[in-house]
């Protein structure tokens, strides 16, 4: 767990390295939220239950934009219950028992485990933007000056190159950042798919990664900490490096690349139970709307209306596929991180050696 906080915007209270579950009891205790929250003193509560990669643009612009945006449309102050960890760990720990209103997770997976738990809406893809809120593409970051000199991803497979992604099993990111691995060598002729292909470009990356951290945020500060040449990672990641310390973060877009696509729904089990789903509905929709895309661009993410990319942002590779063209995200997961799976087995092998 990165960081939970609970705030009124304006007054923050922040609590660090809390679990999901945790920070729901704790903050329960602590403000006795019931079955309406914020009843009888003119305020809203929504607890945002979110993928550790989104938190600086959401704790930052996006949750005082919204509080705005429903002030002016309601005269009513929202409360924000905020909880940041990796994609997977935050999907299960919304599963046990985390009271998340709106979950913002890495991918469809996480959310389709709270479909199969009843928490969320079977058709929570059928509105607009079909689910998503944002998008980013894998791209690899370098040293600056780019010692190792690595231009595409067979450069990440040289002997003596150090490879950094996070661990599939916590972190959606990191399934991102394998996906696009597989499918460049996979898609390496559009034409005809190579699994063979796909299976040995994976393979010769993966013998190279010498750390997996639980999720993107963490890898991302092991590599700052100077472990490895490369990372894979989303771009909006190291855009946000770029911001935050004024420093250009190096990285190279592969020539072929997969689209990143990042989900958000209601947990209607939570909003049914706390009597909030009209913000929660709200806070969604500003999420799509041009104000929410142009702060989430500025912390480096892509817009869905590609008309609000910013003069000079960087072009997108020759050839950029998405998890459609993969076969989808039930076929990825079966043929690559199921037990037997490409991925699963190059990883135990991997630990078996070097038992």
């Amino acid at each position: 767990m990165e960081q939970a906080t609970s705030s009124i915007i304006g007054r923050p209270r922040t609590s660090a390295r809390l679990g999901a579950y945790g920070l729901c009891l704790v903050l329960l205790a602590a403000t006795g939220c019931g079955p309406v929250r914020g009843a009888g003193n003119g305020d809203d509560t929504l607890t945002i239950g979110a993928y550790s990669v989104v938190r600086d643009a959401f704790h930052e612009k996006i949750l005082p934009g919204f509080a705005a945006h429903w002030k002016q449309k309601t005269g009513r102050l929202v409360r924000f219950e905020e909880s940041y960890n990796a994609s997977g760990a935050q999907s299960r720990a919304i599963v046990s028992g985390f009271d998340a209103d709106v979950a913002v997770l890495s991918l469809d997976g996480d959310v389709n485990r709270l479909v199969k738990e009843g928490l969320v809406d079977k058709d929570w893809k059928s509105g607009p933007g079909r689910g998503l809120i944002t998008r980013s593409i894998v791209v690899i970051g370098v040293r600056p000056g780019n010692p190792a000199k690595i231009e595409d991803w067979d450069d990440l497979a040289r002997p003596g190159v150090g490879v950094l992604y996070p661990d599939p099993k916590t972190s959606g990111g990191a399934k991102w950042n394998i996906n696009a691995i597989y499918g460049a060598g996979l898609l390496h002729d559009p034409k005809t798919p190579d699994p063979t292909a796909a299976r040995d470009l994976l393979s010769r990356v993966q013998a190279n990664v010498v750390n997996m951290d639980s999720s993107g945020r963490q890898s991302m500060a092991t590599f700052e900490r100077g472990t490895g040449d490369a990372i894979v990672t989303y771009e909006n990641e190291l855009l946000l490096q770029d911001k935050r310390k004024g420093i250009a973060a190096p990285y190279v877009i592969p020539s072929a690349t997969l689209q990143i696509e990042g989900p958000a729904a209601i947990v209607e089990t939570s909003v049914k139970k706390h009597g909030n789903r009209a913000v929660a509905a709200a806070f969604l929709d500003y999420l799509r709307t041009e104000e929410a895309q142009r702060i989430l661009t500025d912390y480096g993410f892509r817009p869905l209306d590609s008309r609000l990319d910013p003069p000079g942002r960087r072009p997108l590779p020759p050839r950029l596929f998405t998890m459609k063209e993969l076969g989808g995200w039930t076929k990825i997961n079966k043929e690559v991180y199921d037990p037997g799976g490409v991925w699963d087995s190059l990883f135990t092998r991997s630990k078996g050696r070097a038992q």
